[in-house]
């Protein structure tokens, strides 16, 4: 098959990671080493909202610098966005609009990272284009801290937030722990609707420094029962700490704190506080001094904890949404797959859009203890080789350096 012949673009969507911008690497890399069938490559200034604004950002211009520093660069380079196009069958406008700009640039690859909404905007754009007879190739590149994507194994951006949880319990466990009369801490992890960012602290526990309780979504969650828990530990050790979901929810699938009513565009509750209402409970109702942590941003932006493994992982996903491209795949998203059960190696393959967009997939029951407070041991097998190694960030006169496609 002969190449298509055009320019590329790719943009970034839905919550940053620490090592999305690895992906772009990838992408940017692989797409120069194909100058036959790709001319420019162009980046979206905040996902769809740049195409649909005409706003876009040639690679070209960039300095050498500013593209080797987004291995070492948090956030977005790009920048980001959480919007929902309505389906094409509804309303075109948008498509259209869309569909004008890709022919203005002569776009033929269109490489979109994201998570579960993100792969849905990709599949939404990629029928779109098929309806009217546009030529170009639509890729997903998978990115999302809570590793809710199916049929991958996993997703670029959790090894290093699940590293990131893990030491951060650890250094809280040493902290909570110093006084002779301790408190109960509660450390609150993100997780709408999965627990593997939650459940990554257990790694802490497995090294004798991590919580004592751990709740997460997938196990409908009593107040009661949660009382009980706290005064079994506290009787045994005389200090407590509890990782939870910022997701949990009660019996009748009601989170047990949101931090208001609002939603955002894809009818997702704005969440946020769960550690704060657990701890007045615990004060108010059993007596015992609290302190409630929040992890918040720095799970997701701690370049300074990047998991190797996770690293050159978003740097291949990047690569092979190229090389799928060019070898004529559309509407498929890069994915992974485990292929050696005694030495951890991963083989990469596509998946069709249709399958993975606006679908989670949540923590195994099996990786839950039966109580549903804790994870069993199961979970290290997945998650230690995810968090492997370390990818050493670059410092000037004491601070890291970081690109400067997009300065905050």
């Amino acid at each position: 098959m002969d190449k298509l012949k055009g320019n590329l673009l790719y943009g970034q969507s839905g919550g940053p990671t620490s090592v999305i911008n690895s992906s772009a690497y990838g992408v940017i890399k692989e797409a120069l080493k194909n100058k036959d069938a790709i001319g420019e490559i162009y980046c979206m200034k905040h996902g769809i909202q740049g195409v649909l604004k005409d706003d876009l950002i040639k690679v070209s211009d960039l300095s050498f610098e500013d593209v080797e520093l987004l291995v070492n660069t948090p956030g977005a380079a790009f920048g980001t966005i959480r919007y929902k196009m309505k389906e094409w069958e509804e309303d075109e406008k948008e498509y259209k609009r869309i569909l004008e700009i890709l022919k203005k640039y002569n776009i033929r690859y269109f490489l979109y990272n994201g998570g579960n909404d993100s792969m849905e905007t990709c599949r939404e754009v990629d029928e779109y284009l098929k309806k009217v007879g546009y030529d170009c190739r639509v890729i997903g590149i998978p990115k999302t801290i809570d590793n809710d994507l199916p049929v991958t194994d996993h997703c670029p951006g959790y090894g290093s937030a699940a590293k990131y949880i893990a030491n951060a319990c650890m250094e809280i466990a040493c902290d909570s722990s110093a006084y002779p009369k301790g408190k109960v801490t509660i450390a609150e992890i993100m997780g709408r609707h999965t627990g593997w960012l939650t459940a990554a602290s257990y790694v802490a526990s497995a090294s004798s420094f991590g919580p004592d309780l751990i709740y997460v979504p997938e196990v409908p969650f009593s107040i009661e029962k949660f009382k009980e828990d706290i005064k079994k530990v506290m009787t045994r050790k005389d200090h407590c700490l509890v990782a939870v979901s910022e997701g949990i929810q009660d019996g009748q699938g009601n989170f047990i704190a949101a931090a208001s009513g609002t939603k955002d565009p894809f009818g997702h509750t704005q969440l946020g506080g769960v550690c704060h209402k657990l701890a007045a409970i615990v004060s108010d109702e059993l007596g015992y001094s609290t302190r409630p942590c929040e992890l918040s941003l720095l799970q997701r932006s701690a370049v300074h904890l990047q998991s190797k493994t996770d690293v050159d992982e978003a740097i291949n996903v990047g690569r092979y949404a190229v090389r799928y491209a060019l070898a004529g795949k559309t509407s498929v998203m890069v994915a992974m797959r485990r292929a050696n059960i005694d030495a951890y190696r991963i083989v990469y393959f596509t998946v069709p859009l249709k399958d993975v967009a606006a679908v989670e997939k949540t923590l195994p029951r099996t990786m839950i203890n039966p109580d549903g407070n804790y994870i069993q041991p199961e979970f290290l097998a997945y998650v230690l080789p995810l968090i492997d190694g370390h990818h050493k960030p670059q410092f000037r006169n004491g601070v890291m350096r970081f690109t400067t496609v997009m300065k905050p």
